[in-house]
């Protein structure tokens, strides 16, 4: 569900609120969104809408307006995801190009950065929307590229994985592949009361201090979960499904390359990647981690508790 910003925002912050520019916060950084007089509609979808700040200043600020894209071409290859997108470079730019096989070689929707994701703009091609809604300009996956790319500059890192906030202030972090159980620990989780969960498919991780900082983002998975909180992280388990709880110790070496092989760094860039590889390992030194088998049920929950007894 879409929803109009300006209603939005007159909910959470009182009747004629200015809704120029539109402030969205994911881990402490804040986009400002300005749409063109003449451009499309500012809305954001409904999973977006608990990220809606009313105060910035913005760390990135993102012009959106309609154009004609046909002949949106030329740069540097940079990084072919192999499905929607594509990343170019552009003398001192990066220019995301989002197609669909239903509008062949045109792009639907472009957003170009400066290298450092400071200002950016977006530009939808209006011959693809005369017949549909434009929607949220920043749909998924680019407010998600967005903020993987300002992440990257020194910030922090995505992690895919399953963050829950106890009723006790402990943050858990439950890391694994598709399958290994992320979503049921999430429903599991969301039965207990005082418990909070910031997302079950992806998170960010920051360092503070003498602390790593676990944000929810607003990319659910299949439950759908998320929130704006943050907790300091207490604990990091390794998921696996098994017939009875139990846990495996996991050495700094495999902690530091499972949370990479389950992580979203901006893998063009080898200062994003370096900084990758130094926040993981100051990750893996300051929070105590563990694979963990367990059962789907309730008890799996009483048993995580344990552990930070």
């Amino acid at each position: 569900m879409l929803v109009p910003v300006d209603v939005q925002l007159a909910g959470v912050l009182g009747a004629g609120v200015d809704a120029e520019p539109v402030l969205l916060r994911v881990a402490g950084i804040t986009t400002g969104m300005t749409g063109r007089p003449d451009g499309p509609p500012l809305v954001v979808d409904e999973a977006t809408t608990p990220f809606l700040v009313d105060e910035g200043p913005a760390d990135v600020t993102v012009e959106v307006g309609w154009g004609d894209l046909s002949g949106a071409e030329g740069g540097e290859t940079v990084f072919d995801s192999g499905s929607v997108w594509r990343l170019y470079r552009q003398a001192d730019r990066l220019a995301y190009r989002f197609r669909s096989a239903a509008f062949g070689d045109t792009p639907y929707k472009t957003a170009s950065f400066d290298a450092h994701f400071t200002t950016g703009q977006v530009r939808l091609h209006r011959p693809y929307f005369e017949a549909r809604e434009p929607g949220y300009p920043l749909a998924y996956p680019l407010d998600e590229l967005l903020i993987i790319g300002l992440l990257g500059q020194g910030r922090g890192i995505e992690i895919h994985g399953c963050g829950v906030l106890d009723r006790s202030g402990e943050g858990y972090l439950f890391v694994g592949q598709s399958g290994a159980g992320k979503t049921t620990m999430a429903r599991l989780w969301l039965e207990e009361e005082g418990a909070t969960i910031l997302s079950d498919d992806r998170v960010v991780l920051r360092s503070q201090g003498d602390h790593i900082q676990m944000y929810g983002t607003p990319w659910h998975g299949e439950a759908p979960l998320a929130s704006p909180r943050s907790v300091p992280l207490s604990r990091i388990f390794f998921l696996r499904h098994a017939a009875r709880h139990a846990l495996a110790p996991v050495t700094g070496v495999e902690a530091a390359a499972q949370l990479f092989a389950s992580s979203f760094p901006p893998f063009h860039s080898p200062t994003a990647l370096e900084f990758t590889l130094d926040l993981l390992e100051r990750v893996v030194r300051q929070v105590p981690r563990a694979g963990l088998c367990f059962a789907r049920d309730r008890t799996a929950i009483d048993f995580i508790r344990r552990q930070a007894e």
